[in-house]
């Protein structure tokens, strides 16, 4: 709410009055953002003027007269004819093809599946592997991380005792990746012969054969499929697949892209004390998705979004960047997932260099200008003022941010400058679903569209941390407006019961 300064200038003779107290600051950024987006019609809006003014002084006698000079230089006309025809078929051949996302699917678990936050507790306290210090840090942990009742684990953990196995884990990967892409070929048509890129990532489990393997087993892909199998890149591992399959399709004519994003449970459950590995158990659970990616020109009328920007920043060469997550053995022998102190640090530098690439993409030019002129103030002529932190509510509608816990979601929340409404998809998925690695960015998608939110011509802003350390975005312009009702994913049968609360701390009941 505004405030209006009460003293006239006769009470305060000496100070000009407060306008900064008397103005909505954002109205005037907003001004200023229309006045530079449209500045270059309004500078080609007068030379348009005075060309149609002079054209119009134009009579029959002078255009006979242009149409006898043409005539006359014949062999220059053909000349620039040709070289214009020649170097306009040569920029639109070479120009990258542009990539579609026809549809995606994200796989949800059956009812038998779910864990309340009291089973889990019961569950690690069943495995009799834990201190009691521990099983309360864990409780800890689990009340404070913004998870909800029903998220979902794998049959083996929920097992009593537990059963993690080989046998088990392939069997939970199956039912993922299964899950995922039954539910994508039966909403695009598209038959399984015609995939012609397969990429699927998944960081802790890498079976042999892969799970890219696995997929070309069981729907009989065709033999000379090009397929990948990303291990050990984190959660932004599935960005890092959009951008592979993205390159593929860009060379590969009239083909198809199935990208599959996951991460396994079962042989990655820690039954350790080391309290590093123990926060992975409070966060991660089962989830995964599919996602149909295409170049074929015929596609663009039916496919929901088109691939417009992928950015990868990639912090390893850093040591403390490196080993902020880190899988590991403790002091018993057994294997989990090291998170470091520093990991909130390292994951806004990386967040830092991946947002100082991509701002100049999407970005308008009011906002590149305000962040150009601060940086040339601060280092140039050492002026002590804040570094401009551009707003990027004005380059994207929609923001997909990675349900990695709740401290990411706040700290990305404070440093974008971000409402509540555009983070409502990421704190509902992490709420509902918990942290599903890679897949969580789908998810979040999938709640924008149950919700109605998808409008033509939106664009949606995917970020994911992963270890590495990597931060990886991308950008996606929405070609149709999204009819929810047409729609079916996992929040369709629930969303009116969204969003919910998420007090900052759930007591778990003993």
């Amino acid at each position: 709410m505004a405030v209006s300064t009460q003293l006239t200038q006769e009470e305060r003779p000496d100070k000009l009055p407060n306008f900064l107290l008397s103005v909505r600051l954002k109205y005037v950024k907003l001004g200023y953002h229309y006045l530079i987006s449209n500045a270059m019609y309004l500078l080609v809006l007068p030379l348009i003027f005075i060309a149609s003014a002079n054209l119009s002084t134009l009579d029959v006698k002078d255009f006979v007269q242009l149409w006898n000079q043409l005539k006359f230089n014949l062999v220059s006309v053909t000349l620039c004819s040709g070289l214009l025809v020649f170097f306009a078929t040569l920029y639109f051949m070479s120009r990258p093809r542009k990539v579609y996302l026809v549809d995606f699917a994200c796989y949800k678990p059956e009812k038998e599946r779910m864990c309340t936050r009291e089973m889990f507790m019961e569950k690690s306290a069943a495995a009799g592997t834990f201190s009691e210090e521990n099983l309360a840090f864990q409780k800890k942990i689990i009340e404070r991380s913004g998870l909800g009742q029903n998220t979902y684990f794998p049959e083996a953990v929920l097992r009593d005792p537990p059963n993690p196995c080989m046998a088990e884990a392939r069997k939970e990967a199956e039912i993922v990746m299964f899950g995922a892409i039954d539910d994508l070929l039966a909403k695009t048509g598209i038959k399984a012969k015609d995939i012609g890129v397969l990429v699927v990532n998944c960081s802790l489990f890498n079976p042999t054969p892969s799970l890219s393997a696995m997929i070309v087993n069981h729907y009989k892909l065709r033999g000379n499929i090009l397929s990948y199998n990303l291990g050990g890149m984190g959660c932004s591992a599935g960005l890092i697949s959009i951008d592979l399959a993205k390159q593929m399709l860009q060379v590969l004519p009239n083909s198809y892209g199935l990208v599959v994003s996951m991460e396994n449970i079962t042989l990655n459950w820690y039954f350790g004390n080391d309290r590093s590995m123990l926060v992975s158990n409070c966060l991660f659970r089962m989830g995964g998705a599919a996602i149909l990616l295409s170049n074929r020109s015929s596609d663009r009328r039916r496919s929901k979004y088109q691939l417009i920007h992928t950015v990868r920043t990639h912090k390893g060469a850093d040591d403390r960047s490196y080993n902020c997550v880190f899988q590991k053995e403790d002091d018993t022998k057994r294997v989990g997932v090291s998170l470091s102190k520093d990991l909130m640090a390292v994951a806004g530098e990386a967040l830092k260099t991946n947002i100082t690439t991509l701002g100049p993409l999407v970005l308008p030019m009011s906002e590149q200008l305000l962040f150009f002129v601060t940086l040339v103030a601060r280092k140039v002529f050492n002026m002590k003022i804040k570094p401009y932190i551009p707003d990027f509510k004005l380059a994207f509608e929609h923001f997909c941010i990675h349900a990695g816990g709740r401290a990411v979601l706040d700290e990305l929340e404070k440093n974008l400058e971000l409402s509540e409404w555009h983070m409502e998809p990421s704190r509902m998925t992490l709420y509902r679903f918990g942290n599903t690695s890679s897949s969580s960015l789908w998810y979040e998608l999938a709640y924008a569209e149950a919700k109605g939110r998808i409008k033509k011509g939106d664009r949606t802003w995917q970020i994911a941390f992963g270890s590495g350390f990597k931060c990886n975005s991308a950008v996606w312009r929405a070609l149709r407006t999204i009819n929810p009702a047409k729609e079916k994913n996992p929040w369709t049968d629930e969303i009116r019961d969204f969003p919910v609360h998420v007090p900052k701390v759930s007591s778990i009941v003993s």
